[in-house]
């Protein structure tokens, strides 16, 4: 799936095995604390903190969906220690075989190819011996093939979001639990120099007591969306056919993690309003021809959504939405607590008693302190890569869980949690605004399942 990204990976450097050794060598310290904490137990002695399987020596990887993401993805897993690609699926025969060629050229055997239609993924997870089924399609191609993947044996790793469907959801969760395998959303973004330091700051207790968050993913795709750029012409279809928040994740994420979410509190319910969609109609008229059929499309999607959570411990949280005009990229990121609040776009921090009164400070002036171990030791090497450093990193992360019988950063209930906004926006902004609950995906295990840390360590 070639994900609203703003900025072209395909175009991003990739690092060489030397780098990614050094990366592996890193992290492996940070894993191996991270597995101890793992493998304990609850408070009450129930049930393990967090699911994980067995160790391997390799992973080896089936890769569905060879777009622009697809295909950076793919440039990331050839440059990590003790992966092996196996097999690559698309619906296009010509990027099957232009990342055959790109694993030959990197040293390894040449994958099996898969390119029988929009299924032939099925026959892939049937025939091939894989440890983890990776995908990048298209949205509504994430469900069918992660549950294709668990219910062949295989872990399984989507883009985002894991689902566009409350079923989607469910789905995802009652396979993974009855094949016990990971099913991991990769969302990038909880792996941003910011957003890990303001985790490390919370995990301190910098800001106090959390009481909000807002989030959101702000991103003009204008021209994705009436398919005035080459590639993605599937984005269309969303905007056409839904109403509501329709890329939650990238935003949510980071401060899900933030507030524990399916570890100590949780999505309880959520209100959502959508504003008039006027953009696209209006861009049609302005940059495309008279009789070009895109001038007469008529989208569903408001251009700017927004939705309220509460969690069970009474926090708010907003996320918004708005890929329909002009703006500058935006996640927001803001994070307050009782003690302070960090924002960003631009990155800025107020700490009560700390900083000058009524005045913000740089975050420069916080990650000396405050960054995560991972981008102080790697961030000098991995910032001139994809997304700035987190996609690698994002790669990195879930290979080296696979491979040492660890848990993954996220999990199956991450996924569904936060992919589920998209959907029951949606179902809100039909109602009037209607107030939605957000089901427990954990079955009430989110009560007792410890926090996640920072990823790597503080």
């Amino acid at each position: 799936m070639d994900s609203f990204r703003h900025d072209n990976s395909m175009d991003a450097k990739a690092p060489n095995r030397r780098d990614f050794v050094r990366i592996g060598v890193a992290a492996g310290a940070a894993w191996s604390l991270l597995g101890k904490a793992a493998h304990t137990v609850s408070a009450q002695g129930k049930t393990p903190a967090f699911f994980t399987a067995p160790p391997m020596e390799r992973v080896r990887v089936g890769f569905v969906g060879v777009g622009s993401m697809g295909t950076n993805h793919i440039g990331n897993l050839l440059k990590l220690e003790g992966v092996e690609i196996k097999a690559v699926c698309d619906i296009l025969e010509e990027r099957v075989t232009r990342i055959q060629d790109m694993v030959v050229a990197a040293g390894q055997q040449r994958p099996e190819g898969y390119s029988k239609g929009e299924r032939d993924f099925e026959r892939m997870c049937a025939e091939q011996e894989l440890d983890l089924v990776y995908t990048a399609t298209p949205h509504k191609w994430h469900v069918p093939v992660c549950v294709a993947a668990m219910e062949n044996g295989k872990h399984a790793a989507t883009e985002v979001p894991a689902a566009i469907t409350l079923e989607g959801c469910w789905q995802l969760v009652e396979t993974a639990e009855a094949r016990g395998k990971h099913c991991v959303m990769m969302e990038n973004c909880c792996y941003g120099r910011t957003e890990m330091a303001v985790l490390n700051m919370v995990r301190k207790g910098v800001l106090g007591e959390l009481l909000h968050a807002e989030c959101g993913y702000l991103h003009d795709v204008r021209d994705l969306y009436l398919q005035m750029a080459p590639g993605r012409e599937w984005f269309q279809e969303n905007p056409l056919t839904r109403n509501g928040n329709l890329y939650p994740t990238h935003g949510l994420g980071p401060v899900a993690q933030c507030m524990n979410i399916n570890r100590g509190d949780q999505f309880s319910h959520l209100v959502s309003m959508s504003s008039p969609g006027l953009g696209l109609a209006e861009y049609a008229r302005e940059k495309l021809p008279e009789g070009d059929p895109r001038r007469d499309l008529v989208f569903k999607s408001g251009d700017v959504n927004t939705v309220l959570i509460q969690t069970h411990l009474g926090r708010t949280i907003t996320v918004m939405y708005n890929c329909n005009n002009p703006r500058p990229y935006s996640r927001i990121n803001l994070v307050q607590g009782t003690r302070g609040i960090v924002q960003g776009y631009p990155d800025r921090v107020y700490i009560d008693g700390v900083s000058p009164a009524h005045e913000w400070e740089s975050m420069e002036a916080y990650y000396e302190k405050y960054d995560a171990k991972l981008w102080r030791d790697q961030g000098a090497m991995v910032t001139q890569y994809g997304h700035g450093g987190m996609d690698f990193l994002e790669d990195m992360r879930l290979i080296e869980s696979l491979r040492g019988g660890l848990p993954t950063d996220q999990d199956v209930y991450d996924a569904v949690a936060w992919s589920s906004i998209g959907p029951l926006s949606e179902r809100s902004v039909a109602g009037r605004a209607a107030v939605t609950d957000v089901p427990d995906f954990t079955r009430g295990r989110w009560r007792e399942r410890p926090q996640i840390e920072v990823p790597g360590g503080a």
